[in-house]
């Protein structure tokens, strides 16, 4: 039997708390601070390593300046240039860089230790870096998010539950979305190690006590209007493009306006049959695993077959995944399965539905993880498909024939 590919699931948060007490008192409910949750914490990324990313053309950065900037709560975006940083005043100004866990493989590491949540709901690992002052003002977000003091100290204003969407009122005509009035019901001060939870649309305010940097560990989940757009994408593609609404007009209307019963059934059957499970889960696994932000997927730096896959991989070759919580599946009650890979759907028959949890899993895979599989011509096909597709990378490695490969050389 072949395993899952699923590593153990974390009992406890960084810091002592029991997964099961976190997910019924504080998951989605109310904040939680969680002192030295990280003990003797040291930064995978420097301050200057972080404004170095800022100057690249592919990453997401932005630049706030409460004061200093051509006007109050400027908003500047990436990419930027050496002489933009070093022509920024001395306080009150904050630099964020988003998707820093693409760049920072240690930092991706962090998503290891919230896995009590599914992977799909990852969003990225945001850093920010903000000297004596910085701020981006008092705001809510949408999504849960864990908040990890890196360097330095940071105070955090924040509300004690979610804010209702009837109550954001947002200053008006600035560049950044920040409320207009905001009481804070508790002043917490984070030290390098702590970290701070905060579930979706409790309103929050962090201000830089001297130079700091804090990591935002973010977690999305689609809003029903995303997901009403994804099922309509998907049921149009499936739809028949032939297909149309007529009356059965075995009778003279009462009204030349009226909108008839039989086209209504006719459009009540049309949607019940249309919106199928499949439809749904579809929609949802590609919605939840597309790209984000403009992510690009590495383009391979050759044709692969399955046989040079398995060649590979049985030479010592590692498949990496890009953007691991990007991969997600379901299973069917059939016996199959889909699996699902950077927006992408591939079903799966019962005699291959194994392969979903083996590639979505967080396992390595290579010639020792993956060595029965490499016997199953379908499994090598897929696999072929996802490497040409660049959801996985070959990396190292000697073919069976004793010729290197190597990703990066």
């Amino acid at each position: 039997m072949l395993s899952n590919n699923s590593p153990a699931l974390p009992e406890c948060l960084p810091g002592g708390m029991s997964v099961d007490t976190f997910l019924r008192d504080w998951w989605r409910k109310k904040p939680l601070l969680i002192r030295n949750a990280f003990p003797d914490f040291e930064s995978p990324i420097t301050p200057e390593e972080l404004a170095g990313l800022a100057l690249e053309e592919e990453a997401v950065s932005r630049l706030i300046l409460e004061r200093g900037g051509t006007y109050p709560w400027e908003l500047r975006h990436g990419p930027f240039r050496e002489e933009d940083f070093a022509n920024l005043p001395e306080t009150h100004w904050t630099l964020l860089v988003q998707e820093v866990d693409r760049w920072v493989p240690e930092l991706a590491g962090l998503f290891e230790r919230f896995l009590f949540v599914p992977s799909w709901r990852f969003d990225d690992i945001m850093v920010s870096y903000a000297p004596e002052g910085g701020n981006v003002g008092a705001h809510v977000d949408r999504y849960d998010v864990f908040l990890i003091q890196a360097l330095g100290r940071r105070e955090w204003r924040i509300g004690a539950k979610p804010l209702p969407a009837e109550e954001e009122v947002s200053v008006p005509d600035i560049d950044v979305d920040m409320l207009a009035d905001f009481e804070a019901d508790e002043v917490l001060v984070l030290e390098p190690g702590d970290m701070l939870y905060l579930p979706p649309r409790v309103a929050h305010h962090g201000i830089a006590l001297g130079p700091c940097m804090t990591f935002s560990v973010g977690f999305r989940a689609p809003d029903h209007a995303e997901y009403l757009d994804a099922v309509l994408r998907r049921a149009i593609a499936d739809a028949d493009p032939l297909g149309s609404f007529s009356g059965t007009e075995s009778a003279p209307p009462d009204h030349p306006g009226r909108i008839g019963e039989d086209v209504l059934d006719q459009l009540y059957i049309f949607v019940w049959d249309t919106l199928t499970a499949p439809v749904l889960e579809q929609a949802f696994g590609a919605l939840v695993t597309e790209p984000q932000r403009g992510e690009e997927l590495p383009a391979p730096e050759r044709e692969w077959t399955g046989e040079d896959l398995a060649g590979a991989l049985r030479g010592g070759a590692e498949l990496v995944r890009a953007a691991p919580n990007r991969f997600a599946f379901v299973e069917r009650h059939n016996g199959c399965a889909v699996l699902f890979a950077h927006g992408e759907t591939y079903p799966l028959e019962p005699e291959l539905a194994y392969a979903a949890p083996l590639i979505a899993g967080r396992e390595p895979l290579n010639g020792e993880t993956l060595k029965e599989a490499l016997e199953d011509g379908d499994f090598l096909e897929l696999l072929a498909v996802l490497a040409n597709a660049g959801s996985v990378e070959v990396s190292g490695g000697i073919f069976s024939t004793g010729v290197r490969w190597d990703a990066e050389s």
